[in-house]
Protein backbone atom coordinates (compact mmCIF):
# COMPACT_ATOMS: atom_id res chain seq x y z
CA UNK A 1 0.00 0.00 0.00
CA UNK A 2 1.74 3.08 -1.00
CA UNK A 3 0.71 6.09 0.84
CA UNK A 4 1.07 9.79 -0.42
CA UNK A 5 0.47 13.15 1.27
CA UNK A 6 -3.47 13.89 1.67
CA UNK A 7 -3.72 9.94 2.37
CA UNK A 8 -6.38 9.02 5.34
CA UNK A 9 -4.03 7.97 7.75
CA UNK A 10 -4.29 3.62 8.06
CA UNK A 11 -6.06 3.05 12.05
CA UNK A 12 -5.04 -0.08 13.42
CA UNK A 13 -4.90 -1.73 17.36
CA UNK A 14 -1.71 -2.57 18.62
CA UNK A 15 0.01 -3.48 21.86
CA UNK A 16 2.70 -0.65 22.74
CA UNK A 17 4.62 0.69 25.67
CA UNK A 18 1.42 2.29 27.29
CA UNK A 19 -1.32 -0.86 26.51
CA UNK A 20 -2.97 -1.63 24.00
CA UNK A 21 -4.09 1.18 21.55
CA UNK A 22 -6.68 1.93 18.60
CA UNK A 23 -4.57 4.78 16.66
CA UNK A 24 -7.88 6.84 15.27
CA UNK A 25 -9.14 6.82 18.43
CA UNK A 26 -5.79 7.62 20.19
CA UNK A 27 -5.30 10.41 18.29
CA UNK A 28 -8.28 12.22 18.76
CA UNK A 29 -8.12 15.57 18.10
CA UNK A 30 -4.51 16.05 17.94
CA UNK A 31 -1.46 16.12 15.37
CA UNK A 32 0.37 13.01 15.36
CA UNK A 33 4.25 12.06 14.51
CA UNK A 34 4.91 8.51 13.88
CA UNK A 35 8.35 7.79 13.62
CA UNK A 36 9.38 4.18 13.04
CA UNK A 37 12.24 1.91 13.36
CA UNK A 38 13.99 -1.37 11.86
CA UNK A 39 14.70 -3.10 15.00
CA UNK A 40 14.94 -2.45 19.01
CA UNK A 41 18.73 -1.68 20.53
CA UNK A 42 19.77 0.02 17.25
CA UNK A 43 22.45 2.37 17.83
CA UNK A 44 20.85 5.52 15.50
CA UNK A 45 17.51 4.81 16.72
CA UNK A 46 18.47 5.17 20.11
CA UNK A 47 20.07 8.33 19.72
CA UNK A 48 16.50 9.46 18.49
CA UNK A 49 14.43 8.20 20.60
CA UNK A 50 16.41 9.56 23.49
CA UNK A 51 16.39 13.38 21.64
CA UNK A 52 11.88 12.80 21.29
CA UNK A 53 11.91 12.51 24.70
CA UNK A 54 14.07 15.17 25.49
CA UNK A 55 11.56 17.63 23.51
CA UNK A 56 8.39 15.97 23.50
CA UNK A 57 7.42 19.25 25.69
CA UNK A 58 7.72 21.08 22.26
CA UNK A 59 4.99 18.75 20.50
CA UNK A 60 2.89 18.60 23.72
CA UNK A 61 2.66 22.87 23.54
CA UNK A 62 1.74 22.35 19.63
CA UNK A 63 -1.10 19.69 20.60
CA UNK A 64 1.04 16.99 18.86
CA UNK A 65 1.03 13.08 20.17
CA UNK A 66 4.47 11.19 19.50
CA UNK A 67 4.14 7.78 18.73
CA UNK A 68 7.53 5.29 17.92
CA UNK A 69 7.35 1.76 16.27
CA UNK A 70 9.74 -0.60 16.06
CA UNK A 71 9.53 -4.14 14.55
CA UNK A 72 9.67 -6.30 17.72
CA UNK A 73 7.56 -6.84 20.71
CA UNK A 74 6.58 -4.17 23.21
CA UNK A 75 8.19 -6.31 25.60
CA UNK A 76 11.32 -5.85 23.92
CA UNK A 77 10.73 -1.75 23.65
CA UNK A 78 10.39 -1.97 27.76
CA UNK A 79 14.20 -3.51 27.91
CA UNK A 80 15.06 -1.13 25.00
CA UNK A 81 13.67 2.12 27.04
CA UNK A 82 16.22 1.64 30.12
CA UNK A 83 19.03 1.48 27.95
CA UNK A 84 17.70 4.70 26.12
CA UNK A 85 17.58 6.20 29.44
CA UNK A 86 21.27 5.00 30.37
CA UNK A 87 22.85 6.10 27.12
CA UNK A 88 20.91 8.97 26.35
CA UNK A 89 19.39 10.37 29.82
CA UNK A 90 15.93 10.57 29.00
CA UNK A 91 13.58 7.21 28.55
CA UNK A 92 11.06 7.15 25.86
CA UNK A 93 8.30 9.39 27.96
CA UNK A 94 5.57 8.23 24.96
CA UNK A 95 4.17 5.06 23.36
CA UNK A 96 6.26 2.57 21.50
CA UNK A 97 4.19 0.13 19.58
CA UNK A 98 5.03 -3.41 19.50
CA UNK A 99 5.03 -4.49 15.42
CA UNK A 100 6.19 -8.14 15.79
CA UNK A 101 4.28 -9.47 12.72
CA UNK A 102 4.80 -6.37 11.09
CA UNK A 103 1.21 -5.94 10.88
CA UNK A 104 1.62 -1.45 10.81
CA UNK A 105 4.99 -1.51 9.09
CA UNK A 106 2.97 -2.95 6.11
CA UNK A 107 -0.03 -1.19 6.53
CA UNK A 108 2.12 1.84 6.66
CA UNK A 109 3.84 0.89 2.96
CA UNK A 110 7.20 0.16 5.07
CA UNK A 111 7.46 -3.25 4.08
CA UNK A 112 6.10 -5.39 1.06
CA UNK A 113 2.29 -6.29 2.50
CA UNK A 114 3.01 -10.04 0.53
CA UNK A 115 5.69 -10.25 3.39
CA UNK A 116 5.01 -13.31 5.59
CA UNK A 117 8.50 -13.07 8.10
CA UNK A 118 7.98 -12.00 11.28
CA UNK A 119 10.36 -9.84 13.30
CA UNK A 120 12.29 -12.70 14.90
CA UNK A 121 15.38 -13.65 12.73
CA UNK A 122 14.79 -10.12 10.46
CA UNK A 123 18.04 -8.29 10.90
CA UNK A 124 17.70 -4.59 10.67
CA UNK A 125 19.13 -4.27 7.32
CA UNK A 126 16.21 -6.73 6.56
CA UNK A 127 13.70 -3.37 7.95
CA UNK A 128 15.84 -1.26 6.32
CA UNK A 129 12.77 0.81 4.78
CA UNK A 130 11.48 1.42 8.18
CA UNK A 131 12.87 4.45 9.29
CA UNK A 132 9.67 6.83 8.25
CA UNK A 133 8.31 10.33 9.76
CA UNK A 134 4.91 10.65 9.09
CA UNK A 135 3.19 13.77 10.32
CA UNK A 136 -0.97 13.27 10.81
CA UNK A 137 -3.12 15.93 11.33
CA UNK A 138 -6.82 16.10 13.27
CA UNK A 139 -8.66 15.09 10.64
CA UNK A 140 -6.19 12.05 10.01
CA UNK A 141 -5.02 13.13 6.91
CA UNK A 142 -1.27 12.23 6.23
CA UNK A 143 0.38 15.99 6.57
CA UNK A 144 4.20 14.93 5.67
CA UNK A 145 6.23 11.44 4.61
CA UNK A 146 10.06 11.57 5.41
CA UNK A 147 11.95 8.51 4.91
CA UNK A 148 15.58 8.38 6.05
CA UNK A 149 18.34 6.04 5.56
CA UNK A 150 19.73 3.41 8.40
CA UNK A 151 22.87 5.68 9.16
CA UNK A 152 21.49 8.98 9.57
CA UNK A 153 19.74 10.23 11.95
CA UNK A 154 16.59 12.12 11.78
CA UNK A 155 16.28 15.67 12.59
CA UNK A 156 13.26 16.27 14.85
CA UNK A 157 13.75 20.38 15.25
CA UNK A 158 13.24 20.23 11.51
CA UNK A 159 9.51 18.00 11.86
CA UNK A 160 8.61 20.75 14.59
CA UNK A 161 9.68 23.35 11.91
CA UNK A 162 7.66 21.77 9.38
CA UNK A 163 4.79 21.34 12.32
CA UNK A 164 4.35 25.00 12.75
CA UNK A 165 4.37 25.58 8.95
CA UNK A 166 1.51 22.86 8.64
CA UNK A 167 -0.40 24.27 11.35
CA UNK A 168 0.09 28.01 10.43
CA UNK A 169 -1.28 26.98 6.60
CA UNK A 170 -3.92 25.46 7.91
CA UNK A 171 -5.11 28.21 9.82
CA UNK A 172 -4.55 31.09 7.29
CA UNK A 173 -4.95 31.15 3.52
CA UNK A 174 -0.19 31.55 3.09
CA UNK A 175 2.26 29.08 2.69
CA UNK A 176 5.90 29.73 3.72
CA UNK A 177 8.75 29.41 1.81
CA UNK A 178 12.19 28.43 2.20
CA UNK A 179 14.23 27.92 5.10
CA UNK A 180 11.18 29.69 6.63
CA UNK A 181 10.80 30.20 10.46
CA UNK A 182 7.87 31.11 12.89
CA UNK A 183 7.79 34.91 12.95
CA UNK A 184 9.42 35.04 9.44
CA UNK A 185 7.32 36.67 6.60
CA UNK A 186 4.87 34.60 4.54
CA UNK A 187 3.26 34.33 1.25
CA UNK A 188 -0.16 34.51 0.31
CA UNK A 189 -1.80 31.25 -1.31
CA UNK A 190 -1.82 31.17 -5.01
CA UNK A 191 -5.41 30.21 -4.38
CA UNK A 192 -6.43 33.43 -3.07
CA UNK A 193 -7.46 36.51 -5.62
CA UNK A 194 -5.93 39.68 -5.12
CA UNK A 195 -9.37 41.07 -3.54
CA UNK A 196 -9.66 38.80 -1.28
CA UNK A 197 -5.96 39.43 -0.23
CA UNK A 198 -7.26 42.86 0.42
CA UNK A 199 -9.83 42.10 2.55
CA UNK A 200 -7.42 39.09 4.56
CA UNK A 201 -3.58 40.89 4.69
CA UNK A 202 -4.33 44.45 3.33
CA UNK A 203 -1.02 45.34 1.68
CA UNK A 204 1.82 43.00 0.82
CA UNK A 205 5.22 43.28 -0.82
CA UNK A 206 5.01 41.59 -4.54
CA UNK A 207 8.49 41.14 -6.26
CA UNK A 208 6.48 39.11 -8.64
CA UNK A 209 2.94 39.14 -9.12
CA UNK A 210 2.88 35.45 -8.12
CA UNK A 211 4.94 36.04 -5.17
CA UNK A 212 2.78 38.45 -2.53
CA UNK A 213 4.63 38.64 0.90
CA UNK A 214 2.80 39.42 4.34
CA UNK A 215 3.90 38.84 7.95
CA UNK A 216 3.20 36.03 9.70
CA UNK A 217 -0.75 36.42 10.33
CA UNK A 218 -0.12 34.16 13.41
CA UNK A 219 2.20 37.12 15.20
CA UNK A 220 0.19 40.44 13.58
CA UNK A 221 -2.03 41.72 16.44
CA UNK A 222 -5.99 40.96 15.98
Amino acid sequence: MELTIGDTAPDFEAQTTEGTIHFHEWLGDSWAVLFSHPKDFTPVCTTELGYMASIKPEFDRRNVKIIGLSVDSADDHEAWARDIEETQGTAPNYPLIGDPYLTVAKLYGMLPAGLEDEANGRTPADNQTVRNVFVIGPDKKIKLILVYPMTTGRNFDEVLRVIDSLQLTAAHKVSTPAQWRPGDDVIIAGSVSNDEAKELFGEWEEPKPYIRVVPDPSKVPA
